[in-house]
């Protein structure tokens, strides 16, 4: 790491550099949208979106909200990490990728802004109309204020709850915009709101991404189930008290994880034949009615047996 500094109230800024510091090394490639997963200490990853220029792969910039309700990893990275600190950092990783459009509308609350700050430079560049409507609790808590009014102050709309309270989101999304696409991130309040707010929108013109689960409203009870994993044609039994992630661990086959909890992607596994029960907060409502990849981690089966491509 190569620079540490607090960027607003609460909000460190990390400067990831080559570990081996020599001239010309290059960091993996990354679009807008793209994140991380830095390994705290060992048996803690967070995932942590870039927020700088993908064309500069001499270093990745990412910006940690210190958490103290948590298991430690922001208050670590915000408070006892150094520069000249070595930390083990996998990816970049992308679900929540920039398509292109003709006109974007970007909301943010509070960290969320940290993957939309690409994107807008990619839309500038692109040439596309876009407007930044950016929330926080106050001035003093919202990170990059002054970078984003130098790309365009005429495009970015702030709004500190604690002097215009909540984003207006009726007159932000009352009329549908079709050839607009919206760009969410932030907290989970925020997010529902939004989706709410823009149902009536054309069909795929929101894209969101959660840093935390999205609640469950109907959840079907957890019964045992069978997998078959088709690498070996085994049959595995998933109990109602364990997870696919966890059997399969224990039959001693390796699958990358990082959360646990449905948010970050990485135990992405594509379904042969079978009917996943979706409880992530990384697929579309598209991609889980395919019914063709699940996230085992934290998703089940409604039907009796999955075929796992495993």
């Amino acid at each position: 790491m190569s620079s540490h500094r607090e960027i607003s109230a609460g909000v460190t800024e990390l400067v990831l550099v080559p570990a081996d510091g020599s001239d010309g090394s290059e960091l993996p490639a990354w679009t807008p949208g793209s994140h991380i997963d830095v390994e705290v200490r060992p048996g803690l990853v967070r995932q942590y979106s870039l927020c700088s220029d993908p064309a500069d792969r001499s270093q990745y910039r990412i910006a940690v909200l210190r958490e103290p309700v948590s298991r430690g990893g922001s208050v670590a990275l915000c408070e006892r990490v150094r520069p000249g600190d070595v930390l083990e950092v996998t990816g970049p990783r992308n679900h929540f990728p920039l398509h292109d459009s003709p006109r974007y509308l970007f909301i943010a609350g509070g960290i969320g802004i940290t993957p939309i700050i690409p994107m807008i430079a990619a839309a500038q560049a692109a040439g596309a109309d876009w407007r930044l409507v950016y929330g926080g609790r106050s001035e003093a808590s919202m990170a990059y204020r002054d970078e984003l009014r130098r790309v365009d102050p005429d495009r970015v709309l702030e709004w500190p709850q604690d002097l215009r309270g909540l984003i207006e989101l009726d007159k932000l999304l009352g009329e549908a915009q079709p050839g607009t696409l919206i760009y969410c991130c932030g907290p989970e309040p925020l997010i529902a709101a939004v989706e709410a707010k823009s149902a009536h929108w054309p069909h795929r013109s929101l894209q969101v991404e959660r840093f935390a689960p999205r609640p469950l409203t109907e959840v079907a009870p957890n019964t045992s189930f069978e997998i078959e994993l088709a690498d070996s044609d085994e049959v595995l039994v998933v109990p109602p008290d364990r997870s696919i992630l966890e059997v399969v661990d224990e039959a001693g086959i390796y699958v990358l994880s990082n959360c646990e909890e449905g948010t970050c992607g990485t135990c992405r596994t594509t379904v042969l034949e079978g009917v996943p029960d979706h409880r992530d907060s990384v697929l579309d409502d598209d991609e889980r009615a395919a019914n063709d990849t699940m996230m085992i981690c934290v998703s089940r089966a409604l039907s009796s047996r999955l075929v796992l491509d495993l």
